[in-house]
């Protein structure tokens, strides 16, 4: 005898919402529907009082009341199936668990066919009643809506609410806004820049447009944009494009700190796996190289089609993503070239002039114990301190600057140029109007003409020369 046995649906409804979404790739995985309904315009809503309330608008297809319904179900497509090419969907979860993640009651109201349908789940209904009970609020709740009358007065489209969001403080809305403006600048920029055929849409939070952001900086001339790779697997292709960023000393302070991004350029490099034009993850070897710095300057741009899921092992979230074995070994026959060149980049070396018209403070000397940074002792400055001071002085004077060339900072040096090389600027610790005062109190104790001559060859004071 067969036996009916219902979950408890109040440690279900707990299961369902631990999917492990965070706010930002919740809301992602909402705009995909638009997305896949094709909508041109996608405008986001938050509410801080009195309670945090969100709402996302688009002018998609619609959904007619069977529609809805379905939309609503659970599992409400068979991840096996064709899909059509834009659509960024695979299980047909990503509404309902999305949702459920961050808030505790989801409505969707929806116009089609001139007609505006509406539905809700509300998960402490359901846990009091022990049913999964769909409601139909009264459209009336809205009239005083600012989304929904747009939507009144659309041909069609969507909007999803949530409210009863129980997963983001108070204290951290402004935050959890400003992370949730920067994931979608990123996830979806290549629909934002236009560069997804017929795919291109506005999308504004709060009614602030987001622009879209690459993170390959192609519009930079120092950046290398390798040719495409092309790979397949199971008759399915796999595109790769392989790009270098630009060298710091190529970029301006703004431009290095937004390509840097939050992340930081060291974990910022890697696999960047788009579907569809849809950025799933960034920022990872997938096991097939070691996070280093020297590899920094590195980001590579995998696209698949919709239908490659399964040999990618996408999960529900579209977050996670673990290319399988065959795949990883085609991409391992890439890496090399590209490492090595994208190491090339990030440490090579500024070209040393021999300009004997330069005298330099330091010399770099090559010797059996590796290369030394060492003061340059025939400096015309040091030389002319050195004449005016006795044997005891000089031995003084040279314990002191063996110090300094023993013990110059390049642990902190190399720590600085790896996190903030534009902020590095030692040369504004003397102005020109202070070089220009040094250089007369130089010339008013003494020295003589050719001496002020080989100062004006020095480094300090090549700049009064060409002033």
């Amino acid at each position: 005898m067969n036996e009916i046995v219902k979950p408890n649906l109040s440690n279900f409804i707990k299961s369902l919402r631990d999917f492990g979404y965070n706010f930002q790739i919740a809301l992602a995985d909402i705009i995909d529907n638009s997305v896949a309904a094709e909508s041109k315009n996608i405008l986001i809503e938050t509410e801080l009082d009195p309670s945090i309330k969100l709402s996302i608008l688009d002018d998609g297809f619609g959904m007619t009341k069977q529609e809805l319904i379905e939309a609503m179900r659970l599992g409400s497509k068979n991840p096996d199936d064709e899909r059509e090419t834009k659509d960024l969907g695979r299980f047909g979860l990503g509404l309902k668990t999305a949702s459920f993640s961050q808030c505790k009651r989801l409505t969707v109201i929806s116009k089609k066919e001139g007609r505006i349908v509406c539905r809700r789940w509300d998960l402490d209904l359901i846990v009091e009643k022990n049913e999964w009970l769909l409601i139909t609020p009264n459209l009336n709740e809205f009239e005083n809506m600012n989304l929904f009358e747009k939507l009144t007065c659309q041909k069609s489209g969507t909007l999803v609410i949530w409210d009863k969001i129980d997963t983001i403080q108070k204290n951290n809305y402004y935050e959890e806004v400003n992370l949730l403006r920067n994931h979608l600048a990123l996830v979806f920029h290549r629909f934002l820049e236009g560069n997804i055929n017929g795919s291109k849409f506005l999308l504004a939070l709060n009614n602030n447009r987001i622009e879209g952001f690459n993170p390959f900086n192609e519009n930079n001339l120092a950046t290398q944009i390798l040719p495409n790779q092309i790979v397949k697997i199971d008759n399915e292709q796999i595109k790769i494009t392989p790009y270098i960023l630009p060298h710091h000393s190529k970029l301006s302070s703004l431009e290095y700190d937004k390509y840097e991004t939050s992340e930081g350029y060291t974990k910022s490099q890697g696999f960047y796996l788009y579907r569809n034009g849809r950025l799933l993850i960034h920022g990872t070897w997938w096991g097939l190289n070691k996070i280093t710095d020297a590899h920094r300057l590195i980001r590579i741009r995998v696209d698949i089609s919709n239908n490659q899921d399964s040999i990618w092992n996408i999960d529900v979230k579209k977050s996670i993503a673990y290319p399988n074995p065959l795949i990883k070994t085609e991409l391992k026959k890439i890496l090399d070239n590209i490492l090595n060149r994208g190491q090339n980049v990030y440490t090579r070396r500024p070209q040393i002039l021999k300009d004997k018209n330069i005298v330099p403070f330091w010399n770099t000397a090559h010797t059996n114990e590796g290369i030394q940074f060492r003061l340059n002792k025939v400096h015309p400055i040091l030389k002319s301190l050195k004449d005016k001071i006795d044997n005891e002085q000089n031995f003084i004077l040279d314990t002191y600057l063996r110090g300094i060339e023993a013990y110059i900072p390049i642990t902190s040096l190399e720590a600085y140029i790896i996190t903030e090389p534009q902020k590095i600027n030692q040369k504004k610790l003397i102005s020109l109007e202070e070089k220009k005062e040094l250089l007369l109190r130089l010339m008013n104790i003494g020295l003589s003409k050719e001496q002020a001559d080989e100062l004006l060859k020095t480094e300090m004071f090549k700049e009064v020369r060409e002033d």
